[in-house]
């Protein structure tokens, strides 16, 4: 460790940043406005809660699903209550089912594997790169003849490596089901997240780049999936829909979805839910251009971090741009560097700790480390093909864990000013001139 004349704050020297933080580091929620307000009234006022109560022309629901297909180009659209209920509704639509065993990478929220579990499937964890997204090259190792499909993860709004996940799963003949719900508005090779498998899925719940507080969608090409995935989501859809045929006297749609009819369930999206997620898609595209601006500032600070390195962007462009991850050599300059950053008022932190429970992480996944079951038989495990093969272990993934734990994260908000980045580059800086091995 070499001194220089700059003090740093974490020995007592000035703090770098003085300039407001924000006060809500939350992207969708922290743009919330008189739009909102305006789209809830009015459903309230029109008292129809429920898209099918009233006319199709004015659902919110509706109109948002028409939005978020202008948006990202694909065909079809279905609102849902959540991203996991989107989740699940996918995997059903993509015939996966009892025994089948789904790829989920080790770093994801852990309702990428419980819906997995919900439709009766086994998670089968696969390591992460240092996108901190699903790793191409464990993924192929990991398939098996019981291998349905792949659920890559676009985590922090970074896009997969999705021209080697693909040509991993059409090798292999595995469904491709995207879990987009941190990467809402992100691309790869120009395309949608979203639009490059067979379906992908998105969340508007509090956190996420657009919020309706809970809320998501289903976004797909293939309209076999969409009706499968419609039907799935609301155990009455077919007979909504088969209405609706009735009434513009069109016999062939009416068969149409007798035939597609089965046991479905009910994750429907209320029309004070569209409303908001409408008002929060048409905010997007700036919301992010916002985001993508100060992470390019940010990068270069953090490059000249000595024995720093960046994480990979599979595609630069197609970031979100919502945070910033390097790795440090170890554990230790990790925490240790995360420490000067913050003394000099960044917001970071580490992304890995034994102690603290991130529900993110697959080590701190307990129900399924363990094979907790909800139900007397123990299902899904009791549902495994024989013999079984499906083991779960906190060390099993270990270039996963190695990676979390030497990576610093910064969160960035697009309500971070332009002084306030201005300071924190600085700060970057100072702490990357004061840094030696």
């Amino acid at each position: 460790m070499i001194e220089t004349n700059e003090a740093l704050a974490v020995r007592g020297g000035p703090k770098a940043v003085t300039a407001a933080a924000p006060a809500n580091w939350l992207h969708g929620t922290s743009e919330i406005g008189e739009e909102e307000i305006r789209a809830v009234t009015a459903v309230l006022r029109s008292q129809v809660l429920f898209r099918h109560a009233g006319d199709p022309a004015n659902s919110p629901v509706a109109h948002f699903e028409a939005l978020f297909a202008q948006m990202t180009g694909a065909r079809h659209v279905l609102a849902v209550n959540s991203g996991t209920s989107a989740l699940i509704a996918g995997l059903i639509a993509l015939e996966v089912g009892h025994g089948d065993e789904v790829l989920v990478p080790a770093y994801t929220y852990i309702a990428t594997a419980a819906a997995v579990l919900a439709v009766g499937a086994l998670p089968v964890l696969v390591e992460v790169d240092a996108s901190l997204s699903i790793d191409p090259g464990d993924m192929e190792r990991k398939v098996t003849d019981r291998t349905a499909a792949v659920i890559p993860v676009h985590m922090r709004g970074v896009p997969c490596d999705m021209h080697r996940v693909m040509a991993v799963a059409r090798r292999h003949r595995i469904a491709v089901l995207e879990d987009c719900a941190q990467a809402n508005g992100g691309t790869y090779g120009g395309r949608h997240l979203g639009t490059l498998g067979d379906a992908g899925i998105f969340s508007f719940q509090h956190y996420k780049i657009a919020a309706c507080g809970e809320g998501g969608a289903l976004i797909t090409d293939d309209r076999r999936v969409f009706e499968r995935a419609a039907v799935y989501h609301d155990s009455a859809y077919a007979f909504w829909m088969e209405e609706q045929a009735q009434k513009t006297n069109t016999p062939e749609a009416v068969e149409q979805w007798k035939r597609t009819c089965f046991l479905g369930e009910n994750f429907r999206q209320s029309e004070l839910h569209g409303a908001v997620a409408l008002e929060q898609l048409r905010k997007r595209d700036r919301l992010l251009a916002r985001t993508r601006a100060i992470k390019a500032r940010l990068w270069p600070a953090c490059e000249a971090i000595p024995s720093a390195a960046m994480e990979t962007l599979n595609d630069r462009e197609g970031d979100c741009g919502i945070s910033l991850v390097f790795f440090m050599p170890d554990a230790d300059s990790a925490v240790r560097i995360c420490d000067w950053l913050k003394a000099e008022g960044v917001r970071c932190g580490t992304v890995f700790s034994k102690a603290f429970p991130d529900r993110h992480i697959f080590y701190h996944w307990d129900y399924v480390m363990n094979k907790r079951s909800a139900f007397r038989n123990g299902a899904p495990w009791s549902l495994e093909r024989q013999p079984p093969r499906v083991r779960y272990s906190r060390d099993m993934c270990p270039a996963t864990v190695g990676l979390l734990e030497r990576a610093v994260m910064l969160p960035i908000t697009q309500k971070m000013t332009d002084p306030y980045v201005d300071q924190v580059c600085g700060a970057i800086e100072k702490v990357a001139r004061g840094w030696r091995d």
